[in-house]
């Protein structure tokens, strides 16, 4: 699931939300051509060059910058969570999230990105050489500058989060329990939701001959419970406890008229569910208050953080192969109580290759050595169930098919490394359906299934990019596929990633 990326913004409210990126080619000290989408970005804004101090004030991860509203956004597939936290910037490090001003960085494919979930999806983070496994804490509660918020979109499993965060304090993480707030307007998973999610599975694979997927968390139940408003959430649990037990026990019943062979400790629970509510207790705040007064108090740097991509939204995404909420750009404004005016700059954040996990259409999978390799060098295994992510060539459709929704500012490319031992590269351009090239990613499954994919074969470069820090030091060949990715696309790519430290980010411009 992931690192972050700074940019300087404004002060002031209204130059903050009007705010363009200089968008040049600084490592030639010239702007670009006029038909290449870093032109064409640049005259949209109006800017020329770069000041010179830029691409110090713009450093991957730190904590100097000046800005009021980061966020991040995922663009393909993954899971999702709504977070955030706010201070003096986040100490990330694995280059999978980025950010902008009232910024969104969004992953393109079948990755990880932003969480409008729970924990059903994770992020691992590397900082000062130790890795962290995030599912329902934000990232940024690893600095302690910071204060984290996990937002009403997201659906919370309690013991999940209190054993994450245990797991993490064994690691080195200290004190996070008086960095983080909880909004009160966000729903609870039960123990039965995760089990109903893991008997749902079972039915559908007896009833249709294939499931769905799912990383058995409860999510899907929990937001079906919302849905259909007979869920709960915080602020239920921090009021009368004994209407939360009625309630609870109905909800329960509900489920179990359901599914008969499903069994419920519904004292046991509870019991469980009081001793918790009173650890979150100072947690909690009322999220909508909190955005407001954090968006509109003294200036403060914000990163709205996730980890679902954009296939796997319910209304855009690969359905039913998609989690249960929306995680493109809109689920920030739902999942938090942002106001749409508040969103800037989107940055899409898509590997050099394609991956998704579980079932699903998959057009460029290669299930040869080509895929193996892919697997193996680029350690592709979920955070949360361990499974192996399918691996296939970059997919030039889905990434515009995600643009198309989201409107990325600017791409991060990262994971470039993983392709360094290839000595040939392909890239798929395009669909056919039936013989005939079709403009739009199809929304039905079966006919994804069916597509034939229009490939370009790229000259590999053979070479180690693991040391590059400047894009001069990128070898000819790998220049040349970034270009292609943007120029294809036509977005620019302002981040190039090879390799899962912070310093392995490279910045373009």
């Amino acid at each position: 699931m992931p690192a972050s990326l700074f940019v300087p913004l404004a002060l002031s409210p209204r130059a903050l939300w009007g705010h363009r990126h200089l968008l040049t080619e600084p490592w030639s000290g010239q702007t670009a051509p006029p038909t290449s989408p870093r032109a064409l970005l640049a005259r949209d804004t109006g800017e020329g060059r770069a000041s010179p101090d830029w691409g110090a004030r713009s450093a991957l991860a730190r904590s100097d910058v000046a800005g009021r509203l980061l966020m991040v956004l995922p663009c393909g597939h993954g899971r999702q969570r709504q977070r955030l936290f706010m201070g003096l910037g986040a100490d990330l490090t694995e280059p999978h999230t980025c950010i902008g001003k009232p910024n969104w960085c969004q992953r393109t494919v079948w990755g990880t990105g932003f969480w409008q979930g729970g924990n059903n999806a994770g992020h691992t983070v590397v900082v000062d050489g130790k890795e962290y496994d995030f599912h329902l804490l934000p990232s940024g509660i690893i600095n302690t500058k910071a204060v984290s918020f996990i937002g009403n979109g997201v659906v919370i499993h309690l013991p999940g989060l209190f054993e994450e965060a245990e797991k993490n304090e064994k690691k080195g993480l200290k004190d996070w329990e008086k960095r983080l707030i909880i909004s009160d307007r966000a729903h609870l998973v039960f123990d039965f939701h995760q089990a109903v999610d893991g008997l749902q599975e079972v039915q559908r694979q007896a009833q249709e001959g294939k499931n769905i997927g799912t990383t058995k968390k409860g999510i899907g139940p929990t937001y079906s419970s919302k849905a259909a408003r007979t869920g709960l959430r915080i602020c239920d649990l921090l009021s009368d406890f004994e209407e939360f037990s009625t309630r609870f026990k109905n909800l329960a019943q509900q489920h179990q008229s359901m599914f008969p062979t499903l069994e419920v400790d519904v004292e046991g629970q509870l019991k469980r569910l009081k001793g918790f509510a009173e650890r979150i207790r100072p947690m909690v705040r009322d999220g909508v208050y909190f955005m407001y007064e954090a968006l509109h108090g003294p200036p403060k740097r914000i990163l709205v953080e996730g980890a679902n991509a954009a296939l796997l939204d319910i209304d855009f995404g690969t359905y039913p192969f998609v989690t249960s909420s929306n995680c493109t750009v809109g689920g920030v404004c739902t999942g938090l109580g942002i106001p749409p005016q508040n969103i800037g700059d989107v940055y899409g954040v898509v590997k050099a290759y394609t991956t998704r996990v579980g079932i699903g259409a998959f057009p460029t999978e290669q299930i040869n050595e080509i895929g193996d390799l892919l697997q193996n060098r680029g350690h592709e295994w979920g955070v949360t169930t361990g499974r192996k992510r399918r691996c296939g060539w970059l997919d030039l459709m889905i990434l515009r098919y995600a643009h198309m929704v989201n409107g990325f500012t600017a791409l991060a490319l990262t994971k470039l490394d993983i392709l360094d031992v290839l000595g040939e590269i392909k890239v798929g351009v395009s669909y056919k359906l039936n013989g005939k090239r079709i403009p739009y990613f199809p929304a039905n499954q079966e006919i994804l299934q069916k597509v034939e994919v229009e490939y370009e074969t790229l000259p590999g470069w053979k070479a180690d990019t693991t040391g590059a820090r400047k894009w001069e030091d990128l070898p000819p060949q790998a220049q040349s596929y970034v270009r292609f990715v943007e120029n294809h696309v036509g977005v620019a790519v302002k981040w190039v990633g090879v390799g899962k430290s912070r310093e392995s980010m490279i910045q373009l411009f």
